[in-house]
């Protein structure tokens, strides 16, 4: 099989059988592009999700993007990044048609109680799996702590100084990261030229 038909497959199976969004997406990734297919590392994956998050579009786009572009170039990018989206497409269309006729039926609201659940114990498991493999120092946990406790408090924080309100935004917080990346990375001597 074609390099190109096994991005489309591999990411067609990887968008069909996650629930919960780009950040479910990260065991089945890892499992798939990692493990199986060696088409990237975890640090890389790890990479593809931090630039994934601060960049426009769905993360899990993001993602299959970087790793086609990777494997084949652009064209490989836009393979993969049809891949993962066509199963979404065909299924969220097919659950639309349907969806209104039964959405008020008791038996699926308590459905959606379970499936919300569940969708929040697996964005949990991909946060610690994506944990351990980028927080592994003391800088980087400080980063993290610090920018977890921005995002659980940022509404009161805006509330509290709204006339710098557009600081407390996830693309923000990212770049600030990036910049103490840089500081740190800098202060130990470890920046090449």
């Amino acid at each position: 099989m074609s390099l190109y038909l096994d991005l489309f497959w591999t990411f067609a199976r990887v968008g069909a059988f996650t629930f919960g969004g780009g950040a479910a997406m990260l065991p089945i990734l890892q499992q798939e592009i990692v493990n199986k297919k060696g088409w990237c590392t975890e640090d890389e994956l790890a990479d593809y999700y931090a630039i994934g998050q601060c960049t426009p579009g769905i993360i899990a786009v993001n993602t299959a993007t970087f790793v086609g572009v990777k494997q084949k170039g652009n064209l490989g990018g836009v393979v993969a990044t049809l891949g993962v989206v066509f199963p979404s497409v065909v299924i969220i269309t097919i659950i639309a048609a349907f969806l209104r006729n039964f959405a008020h039926i008791a038996a699926v609201q308590h459905a959606f109680v379970g499936i919300r659940a569940a969708v929040v114990a697996l964005i949990a498991s991909s946060v610690l799996k994506l944990g351990k493999t980028t927080v592994k120092d003391i800088p980087s946990a400080l980063i993290f702590l610090t920018v977890l406790l921005l995002s659980v408090f940022d509404k009161t924080l805006e509330a509290a100084f709204p006339a710098v309100s557009f600081l407390f935004s996830p693309v923000v917080y990212v770049l600030l990261a990036g910049c103490a990346g840089l500081a740190i990375t800098a202060a130990k001597g470890g920046l090449k030229k």
